[in-house]
């Protein structure tokens, strides 16, 4: 008996090496050789031909292919270095660079290329790049996030209060908020999921923005589907906001009033009316009266610092000029990274010129619309207090706070 159990085992077991070998074999049929342009890649891709010979050379020209100078690249480049460097191995003797990867991943967010067109020009092949571009994204997003957009209760409101104040001519406002829908390709099998009131694909993001265009706060990830007060009440920052916790400053008096009102942050028809949300008046009631289109007028003018932001995010950031291609976890790390090198530009931007404000343009300023629109209109249910402080600014806009321009329009 202890014989024939010995006999079925020893069966067994030659069955299952057998397997293993075919399996093998066949997987060794079935890998394809690799092509003559990916071996020439050290001497002949873009890494070596172009970077390295040419624009490590020339600070304009580098800058224009990757978004950011040289300093900058490698101060992001000294972040991540660790994280996504590969040690050589039989099997790969000369791993790509981390160098050669982020150079990878900012033009292709420079650019919105596709992973095969830059495929033949970095002489890597498109589904390694693939892999290159998710894992450097996620890299970055751990690293440059507690750098380029911290915890809101590290950011001094009263200092984004009085930015507002002195550039744009709204007391007590600390931020404006948006929101738009990122256009992306269908993923699969998510049926209507991330299909949008538009008609197409998208990813949400709510993002929150101060007076100089640089982004403080914003929430990713939402599905095209989604309405707009769902986005926001379900996000952190909405959550924080109403129930209390979102750090606002103590209440102001009013530049010049005896008016005392707390901070707020302005928005569009798309949100709520709450007692630290701004929203404007209806259209209708506000071509009725003078006062409430001032008001419109002058909240609108602090708003539109997000539509700004958002502007040249996509300008900067090409891969947002068309439907981008990649798995919605990646794309979400994608428009953070996005967020955080934004923020990056915009601290040098002001460093070195003092202010917020630059021409530009005017034949780039169009391209983003089809894939960057707002979220839907109508803010659902409104607070009674925030009615009270509507009114309150729209009094103080059209009386002590009142400027000669706001006339005219």
């Amino acid at each position: 008996m202890e014989q024939v159990v010995i006999n079925n085992n020893n069966i067994i077991i030659h069955l299952l090496e057998e397997e293993e070998e075919e399996e093998i074999t066949s997987n060794t049929h079935c890998r394809k050789p690799i092509s003559n342009l990916f071996k020439t890649r050290e001497k002949e891709g873009f890494f070596k031909v172009l970077i390295n010979s040419h624009l490590r050379d020339n600070k304009n020209k580098f800058r224009e292919f990757f978004r950011l100078n040289y300093d900058q690249f490698n101060f992001i480049l000294a972040l991540i270095k660790n994280d996504i460097t590969l040690p050589a191995s039989n099997r790969i003797k000369n791993p790509i660079s981390p160098d050669e990867k982020l150079a990878v991943t900012l033009r292709y967010l420079a650019t919105g290329e596709s992973f095969r067109s830059l495929s033949f020009a970095f002489r890597i092949s498109h589904s390694y790049i693939s892999n290159i571009v998710k894992d450097t994204l996620s890299t970055l997003k751990k690293h440059l996030m507690p750098i380029f957009l911290p915890d809101l209760s590290t950011i001094d409101l009263n200092k984004k209060a009085s930015e507002f104040w002195t550039k744009w001519n709204f007391p007590n406002c600390v931020l404006a908020i948006d929101g738009k829908h990122v256009r992306i390709r269908c993923p699969e099998k998510t049926g209507s999921l991330f299909l949008n009131y538009k008609d197409y694909f998208s990813i949400v993001m709510l993002a929150m923005v101060d007076a100089n265009y640089k982004f403080i706060a914003i929430d990713v990830g939402s599905f095209g589907r989604e309405g707009d007060s769902g986005i926001f009440l379900k996000s952190a920052m909405g959550q924080q906001i109403l129930d209390g916790s979102f750090g606002f400053p103590e209440k102001k008096q009013l530049p010049g009033s005896d008016k005392v009102l707390p901070h707020v942050i302005v928005g569009d028809e798309a949100f709520r009316l709450h007692p630290n949300i701004m929203k404007p008046y209806t259209r209708q009631s506000a071509r009725h009266d003078k006062s409430k289109a001032v008001f419109n007028y002058r909240l609108s003018r602090a708003r539109r610092v997000t539509e700004n932001a958002f502007g040249l995010l996509s300008q900067i950031f090409r891969v947002f000029y068309q439907p981008i291609n990649i798995d919605p976890m990646t794309c979400d790390d994608l428009i953070v990274v996005a967020c955080c090198l934004h923020n990056l530009l915009r601290e040098a931007y002001l460093e070195e010129n003092g202010q917020a404000f630059f021409e530009e343009r005017k034949s780039s300023t169009t391209h983003q619309i089809n894939n960057l629109i707002p979220i839907t209109r109508g803010g659902g249910f409104t607070n009674a207090e925030g009615f009270l402080v509507r009114d309150s600014f729209k009094d103080f806009f059209n009386n002590e706070g009142s400027v000669s321009w706001q006339e005219d329009k």
